[in-house]
């Protein structure tokens, strides 16, 4: 364990150390004022252990990252001409879409663009190279939440988009811009806001007596997974918790308004951890809970235990629900089922805290080697964050957007043939409005990811199959992280 546990640290050491010669500064980070793992979690599917918890987030949005480079180029050949690169096919997909809508609406503007899809690490430690060499950098490129705030070490070495995103600036949700912001710059294009909501199994919650609707604080939940406990005899669950990912931990900070830095940019443990990992211990001493299958949800095991009906509930972003549609095998009537699974905002330990936070992102960036970085800007903030742009993120790749002005037209949140909308008990837009003031932030650094390697790989196995003490396992890690920053 220790080993993997330096592996990882040494990983963001190096990527750190490498672009920090990309220009002077001081390397200050944004704060995310609203989410990819972090880096779980989002950490599902990454390239190795280190890249998984460092940064794996997206990874587990858009499904298993490609295994070989795929090259396409879309537009005349009288455009201008650019690259582009992403790790996952299905983003360069929905960019040459929107491509193409772009040029049919831009007749003097034409662009033609090469999308390269790499594999996860390949494709940041390429771009971290290429940046700082000053050559061989594409015109555009996705970079991974987690992965960000190497890129925004020292002086950035890409384009401002602000001018780009004026046009929408009204409508968009500021705290997913501010994730990859530095100094007031944005220099990425979020994908969507990544809310954490509840996914409760409604159908099977009803057999054992439970109304989910009735479940407002975390004393309801631990009220109603004895009730289920009681009426399956121990065969079901409420939920599974996680050894392998920090979303659980996340929703405890923004329920109480915390984060993992203070104003100097020190990492400590927020003391809403222990609350949150007592109780969870507390679940599973008494049979309410069980850990996770390979150590969080978004896994073969962690998807099985809920097609099995396993567990009744759990809580992960709005970007989920592709997992219901992705993942489903048409053998087990579960996760392929429409009417049986609600999503609903989370518990709270007392009502009033917020009941959400973004987790997981990508942030496409226009690097400052562009050979016309103004027309990529506008391009790139016309295909996520405009409307038209939007509208198609949600009906491509299902997931919960940055421009508001969609989450109120009825035509796209009332429209029962999208499949996710027809899919679930409760209408995604109706709970992402319901919670839109309550989407908590949490902020990202590279000290931040020496602590959450440390939880994932040491803490949360300790506490949970080990019954250490909690608040002994949380030192144990402030101590850790305190010896790296």
């Amino acid at each position: 364990m220790k080993r993997k546990v330096l592996s990882a640290v040494l990983c963001a050491a190096m990527a750190t150390s490498l672009f920090a010669g990309c220009g002077g500064g001081s390397g200050d980070t944004a704060k995310d004022t609203s989410a990819d793992n972090a880096a779980t979690d989002d950490a599902a599917a990454g390239d190795d252990a280190a890249a998984d918890d460092a940064a794996g987030e997206d990874l587990g949005e858009e499904g298993t990252e490609v295994q070989a480079d795929a090259v396409s180029t879309v537009g005349p050949d009288s455009g201008t001409h650019m690259e582009m690169w992403s790790f996952v096919e299905l983003h360069n997909n929905f960019y040459a879409k929107m491509l193409e809508k772009w040029n049919e609406e831009n007749p003097d503007r034409q662009i033609q663009i090469t999308f390269t899809t790499y594999p996860f690490a390949d494709m940041h430690n390429k771009l971290i190279m290429a940046l700082q060499t000053g050559d061989g950098a594409p015109d555009l490129c996705d970079i991974e939440r987690g992965q960000f705030p190497n890129f925004l070490q020292g002086e950035p070495q890409l384009y401002a988009l602000n001018d780009a995103l004026a046009p929408y600036q009204a409508d968009l949700v500021e705290s997913r811009f501010d994730i990859y912001a530095k100094d007031g710059t944005y220099y990425g294009a979020p994908t969507h806001v990544g809310a954490t909501v509840m996914y409760y199994n409604d159908e099977l919650l009803q057999s054992f007596g439970v109304d989910y609707t009735t479940i407002k604080t975390w004393d309801d939940y631990t009220a109603a997974a004895e009730k289920v406990k009681e009426a399956s005899n121990g065969e079901v669950t409420m939920t599974s918790v996680d050894t392998g990912g920090t979303d659980w931990l996340w929703v405890a900070m923004a329920e109480h308004g915390e984060d993992y830095t203070d104003a100097d940019g020190k990492v400590t443990v927020p003391a809403s951890w222990e609350k949150m990992l007592t109780m969870q211990q507390g679940w599973i001493n008494d049979g309410l809970a069980v850990v996770s299958p390979d150590g969080q949800l978004d896994t073969e095991g962690g998807r099985q235990i809920i097609m099995d009906q396993k567990i009744a509930s759990f809580p992960k972003a709005l970007w989920y629900m592709s997992r219901f549609l992705s993942y489903s095998n048409g053998e087990l009537d579960t996760m392929d089922a429409p009417g049986k699974w609600a999503i609903a905002p989370c518990p709270v330990f007392e009502e009033g805290q917020p009941r959400s936070v973004g987790i997981g992102g990508t942030g496409t960036v226009v690097t400052n080697q562009s050979a016309d970085p103004a027309l990529a800007a506008e391009f790139i903030s016309y295909a996520k964050c405009s409307y038209e742009g939007c509208v198609g993120i949600w009906e491509e790749l299902g997931f919960d957007v940055c421009n508001t002005s969609v989450w109120a037209d009825e035509k796209i949140t009332k429209d029962t043939s999208n499949q996710y909308i027809s899919f679930f008990k409760t209408n995604p837009f109706d709970v992402l409005n319901e919670i839109k003031e309550e989407i908590g932030a949490v902020t990202v650094n590279s000290n931040v990811f020496i602590l959450q390697d440390y939880i994932n790989v040491n803490s949360l196995n300790a506490i949970m199959e080990d019954g250490q003490d909690v608040a002994e396992a949380l030192q144990e890690a402030q101590d850790a992280v305190d010896l790296e920053q």
